[in-house]
């Protein structure tokens, strides 16, 4: 590992179309944070009940889930500029949807279920295109720095927007964060509007089955890849439905909204201060500096599972943000090196397909699974998990001398 103390670069970047785009995606995340807080804890008003809260979640990602391998094709077949100006202006009216009903105090689990796959098919169209975008703003030299930077972002507005949300949350109702969520959903999109027309890759063929088998055969060809695919999945399948669902709930029962709050703030802590280093770090080996500091997110779930103390936990999650920055940071760049550009939003859609398709289990299994064995044991369980399955792609050579 060295290190690039050059500020230049960075104000290079900052300058240029890439400035626009990092300012959208921040203020994007900034919204999204919110969002992640103020749904969890609205539902728990509202119901009391984690099943429904695992349900919402759930409902937000497998329409993604669905239309994921759509959104990849479409985002290395046209423009990537204007998939996420559409994507955002979606998620503004079906984000703005929910808040109005939140507001207006008539709480309607199906109502809310039927906005949250809204959001969540817009996503589907977004995700690729973010991570396809970035190798067309800014040179190849320059992308472990982008992806810093972005990181570095995102991070920011984590450690600010979860207590805000929880604040608003508990005073206001979980109603004026998601209305703060949908503008900012616009204000994104007019700052996308920046970018220049002509970020997109080049023109594909007009079949989109034929994309997707072939964007299957690169991705399947890559089996550094579809390992650590699988391990994501793992992670996600033990980590997301034990992290959200159970989280605000053991937290809430001894320092009420603001407890998880502070938790997710001091753990975007962790994640801002790993990003703002990675900036000026160059890792030799990246792909398994990754993997190793990507066991340290499970620590979280197995304080959660043993103590669940607010202050012990935030300590937990400050570490495991640490680890998550430089897993994900490792990992974005590899796939934008070494991937053909052509198929760059294609192979991270199936990426991200595997990684994600047992999110929406893991969702809705954590209610009924605590009421049966105990929250507490369920998340230090699962903590056991993620560390096993974070150091399985360890078992690729191209990982560990990547």
């Amino acid at each position: 590992m060295t290190t690039d103390l050059s500020a230049t670069g960075v104000r290079r970047l900052l300058r240029g179309r890439f400035g626009w785009f990092l300012a959208g995606r921040t203020i994007d995340m900034f919204g999204s944070s919110m969002t992640t807080v103020a749904l969890s804890l609205a539902v728990l008003q509202a119901s009391g009940q984690a099943t429904d809260l695992g349900v919402v979640l759930a409902a937000n990602i497998v329409p993604m889930l669905a239309l994921l391998l759509v959104g990849g094709a479409l985002a290395d077949r046209t423009s990537r500029r204007l998939l996420l100006i559409a994507a955002n202006t979606v998620s503004a009216a079906a984000i703005g949807g929910v808040a109005v009903i939140l507001l207006t105090g008539r709480y309607h689990l199906t109502v809310i279920v039927v906005l949250s796959l809204v959001a969540g098919a817009a996503s589907a169209f977004a995700s690729p295109a973010l991570r396809g975008i970035v190798p067309d703003l800014v040179a190849g030299g320059d992308l472990q720095r982008a992806n810093a930077l972005l990181a570095s972002s995102g991070h920011a507005v984590r450690i600010i927007a979860p207590t805000v949300a929880g604040l608003l949350t508990a005073t206001a109702g979980g109603g004026w964060a998601l209305a703060v969520d949908a503008g900012s959903y616009l204000l994104a999109a007019a700052l996308f509007l920046r970018l220049p027309a002509g970020s997109r890759a080049p023109a594909a063929a007009p079949a989109l089955g034929r994309e997707l088998l072939a964007g299957w055969r690169i991705f399947r060809s890559m089996r550094w890849v579809v390992l650590t695919s699988v391990s994501f999945a793992v992670i996600n399948a033990v980590n997301v439905g034990p992290w959200n669902v159970l989280g605000p709930m053991l937290v809430s029962q001894q320092s009420g909204p603001l407890g998880w709050g502070a938790v997710l703030s001091i753990r975007a802590a962790g994640l801002l201060l790993m990003s703002v280093v990675a900036v000026r770090l160059v890792f030799r080996r990246p792909l398994r500096t990754g993997r190793l500091f990507g066991v340290l997110p499970a620590i979280p779930l197995l304080a959660l599972g043993f103590s669940g103390e607010p202050w012990i936990l935030a300590a937990a999650a400050f570490a495991g943000g640490l680890g998550f920055t430089i897993s994900a940071i490792t990992w974005d760049t590899a796939l934008q090196a070494r991937v053909p550009r052509e198929a760059l939003s294609r192979v991270s859609a199936f990426d991200d397909l595997l990684s994600f398709i047992a999110i929406p289990l893991s969702q809705l299994a954590a209610g009924p699974l605590a009421a049966a064995l105990g929250a507490g044991r369920v998340a230090g369980l699962a903590g056991v998990a993620y560390l096993g399955a974070a150091l399985l792609p360890l078992l690729s050579r191209e990982v560990r001398q990547g």
